[in-house]
């Protein structure tokens, strides 16, 4: 089955592989950012956003993205340039392995878009759903903070 849908800005033909999670087609089609860890949609590794809506890729079929518009990692800026989200998880060292930063960039991003200005409470209420096993959540949640800050300016 073949679907079309728009992926970071360009759209997109993919010859579907039978019931082909949306993370496992994004994979494909060369968007490394998108990582499974649990699989199940617990961890937020996979997260993507899709028509402006947060989701895990992993619990959504491909076909579900047919005639929709497609989020990841890559294409949040153009150019490869850094978003402002990228660059305060840098500069607040928000990262350590950076295995789940991927995910945890789309929920900012998500953020930033659809709650502008909020508040620290509302910024962790949002990431709990992304799992860090490697740092805490203050430097995440610090870097969003000020990331946001830096967006409205």
């Amino acid at each position: 089955m073949k679907i079309e849908f728009v992926l970071n800005g360009k759209p997109v033909s993919a010859e579907l592989r039978g019931n082909e999670r949306l993370m496992d087609l994004l994979r494909r089609l060369g968007m490394k950012s998108v990582k499974e860890a649990c699989g199940t949609g617990d961890c937020g590794s996979c997260n993507v956003i899709v028509d402006g809506k947060l989701i895990n890729s992993c619990m959504m079929l491909a076909v579900q993205a047919r005639g929709k518009t497609v989020t990841t990692v890559e294409g949040i800026t153009p150019e490869e340039k850094l978003h402002p989200i990228q660059s305060a998880l840098l500069e607040y060292t928000a990262s350590q392995c950076g295995f789940c930063i991927p995910g945890i960039i789309m929920t900012a991003k998500y953020i930033a878009d659809n709650h502008p200005t909020a508040d620290e409470q509302t910024i962790r209420q949002i990431l709990i759903a992304n799992i860090c096993r490697c740092g805490g959540y203050t430097k995440i949640v610090d870097a969003v903070s000020a990331a946001l800050k830096q967006i409205q300016r």
